[in-house]
């Protein structure tokens, strides 16, 4: 039969080489190469968890391991410069160059039909203006004891753990050099993180890793004894991650090293478990006075939350706090929030969760910073935004939409030398970046690396500045909805300004819901004192069930 055909020739090829041993010496190789190919394919036979190598012995091997090269073929062979999975070739390219400081523009036109639907563009001015300076800051905490001047582009979080030591050193390296914030992940400050002496959030997850007791809990006396120190700039609580949003994590114990135990406060020898949900809290208002717990044990720092926007009306919730706060405890009100988006990466997640859970970035940070504007809390808040950030357009664009300065994880990855091999979550990452075996991250040069995450972020920022100046503005904060337009149709263009329902200052108080599906169903009824989903919601089903 054909499908054994492989094997058999195996088999016969090995008995023709040991017949011609006596004659030629080289014949050994043969009987070798042949002998572990016959051996191979017996083994393919007698085995019963894989059918297909049992019915195609030896054929099958090759199947598979074509299998394994296959997201290289696509990558090097097939994908256009413009597929995005997750990112493109031309993403990829834009940020190598950068950070290499090397030349970045393009010849001969756009590689885009600019007719497509979806294309986006942000129009210039006929009087285009001139600024020197492109290190825009934000000030975050204006009324805190310790405000800081943030970057308008920072990195993201990136735990000790997801990424090597090595990667950590040169990421906050380069935040140093480039004057911007590198945020530690929920995996804790490590001393990794503090030799570069770069600016750090320190971003507090549901573990409480390093600052935790034996059970998991939140310990706030080992919180207040790294929250003070001077390289720790903002504290952020994670409430959600967009890669995987309402989705904990567990760190096999084969894989915690004892430095890694350490940065996070856990005992070797058991799984390293980052809850789903936090048990410091379990209401809006006490998420809210969590928040300035952690504010006032930092010394008056800047401290907010970072969250992917999935129920509506779990927003609402916290939301009708800050409103009942603002009033009364304005003291509790967050210094800002961080929308992450559904287009997030990490290093593993369930294929559902990152496929179908959680609102992409523009929806959820569109609906915090409406929300915000309709209750007039938005100028005593601020905005960060995450997802799928890595040029000067995209913080154009998330900016213009609502947000105060951008974060980004992978296109600072990409900076490092990540070539998108989608091996993170197998510890073999082959740059050295997304693993824990010291074969692989001591290879990465930090110093060289430092320089390459310092120029990204100082090329991008400068081709940030130079459209802002094509479209006649001065700082990024004077980008709105209407600057940045998307083609609908053949025949119809739309900015964001007449896409999109914005509301007005103080629309949410005026006693009257605005035209907008998501306000009209979930507002009136989501409570400030629980998470709950509103009475409506949970007699719709009930009735479901009966």
């Amino acid at each position: 039969m054909s499908r054994y055909f492989a094997y058999i020739l195996s088999i016969l090829l090995t008995l023709c080489m040991l017949a011609l041993t006596p004659l030629l010496a080289g014949a050994w190789w043969g009987v070798g190469i042949f002998g572990a190919l016959a051996l191979l394919g017996t083994f393919d036979m007698l085995q019963r968890t894989s059918t297909l190598r049992r019915n195609y012995p030896l054929l099958a091997n090759f199947r598979y391991g074509l299998e394994t090269i296959g997201p290289e073929m696509r990558q090097y062979f097939i994908q256009a410069d413009t597929d995005k999975v997750p990112f493109s070739r031309q993403q990829r390219a834009l940020v190598y160059q950068r950070a290499k400081h090397v030349n970045d523009v393009r010849p001969f036109g756009t590689l885009r039909n600019v007719y497509d639907n979806d294309y986006e563009w942000i129009n210039h001015s006929i009087a285009p203006v001139e600024v020197a300076d492109h290190d825009f800051r934000i000030l975050i905490g204006a009324e805190s004891k310790q405000p800081y001047s943030a970057s308008v582009f920072n990195i993201s979080a990136m735990s000790f753990g997801a990424l090597s030591a090595a990667a950590i050193r040169a990421l906050n390296g380069g935040a140093k050099r480039g004057g911007f914030y590198h945020d530690t992940g929920e995996g804790s400050i490590s001393p990794y993180h503090r030799e570069g002496g770069g600016d750090l959030v320190w971003e507090l997850g549901s573990g409480y890793f390093g600052c935790r007791n034996h059970d998991g809990s939140f310990n706030e006396a080992r919180f207040a004894e790294q929250a003070v120190d001077p390289q720790v700039k903002m504290i952020e609580v994670k409430l959600s991650q967009g890669a995987k949003p309402g989705h904990g994590g567990v760190l096999p114990a084969a894989k915690l090293s004892k430095e890694i135990a350490a940065t996070r406060d856990v005992p070797m020898g058991q799984d390293c478990v980052s809850p789903a949900k936090h048990s410091a809290f379990s209401t809006p208002l006490g998420l809210l006075q969590f928040v300035a717990r952690l504010r006032e044990k930092s010394g008056g720092k800047p401290t907010g939350f970072k969250l992917a926007i999935g129920h509506p009306w779990e927003w609402f919730g916290i939301a009708k706090a800050m409103q009942e706060c603002a009033i009364s405890r304005p003291d509790l009100l967050p210094d800002f929030i961080v929308v992450d988006g559904a287009e997030g990466g990490t290093g593993a997640a369930p294929a559902e969760f990152v496929d179908h859970v959680g609102v992409p970035m523009h929806e959820g940070l569109l609906l915090v910073h409406n929300t915000l504007v309709g209750l007039n809390l938005r100028e005593r808040i601020k905005i960060g935004a995450a997802g799928k950030i890595v040029s000067a357009f995209d913080l154009a664009r998330a900016i213009a939409m609502g947000a105060d300065w951008c974060n980004a994880a992978r296109g600072f990855m990409f900076s490092l030398g990540c070539i998108q091999s989608l091996s993170c979550h197998t510890n073999r990452c082959p740059t050295g970046i997304a693993t824990q075996d010291p074969g692989r991250w001591k290879h990465l040069d930090v110093p060289d690396k430092t320089e390459r995450v310092a120029d990204y972020h100082d090329n991008t920022v400068r081709a940030l500045r130079d459209l802002l100046c094509a479209a006649g503005l001065s700082h990024p904060d004077e980008l709105g909805p209407e600057h940045i337009l998307r083609r609908v149709s053949q025949t119809q263009v739309k900015s964001y300004a007449s896409l999109y329902r914005f509301l007005e200052p103080g629309e949410l108080l005026a006693g009257r819901l605005p035209e907008h599906a998501v306000f009209r169903d979930y507002w009136e009824e989501s409570r400030s004192d629980t998470f709950a989903a509103p009475e409506r919601i949970l007699r719709l089903r009930s009735s479901k069930a009966t």
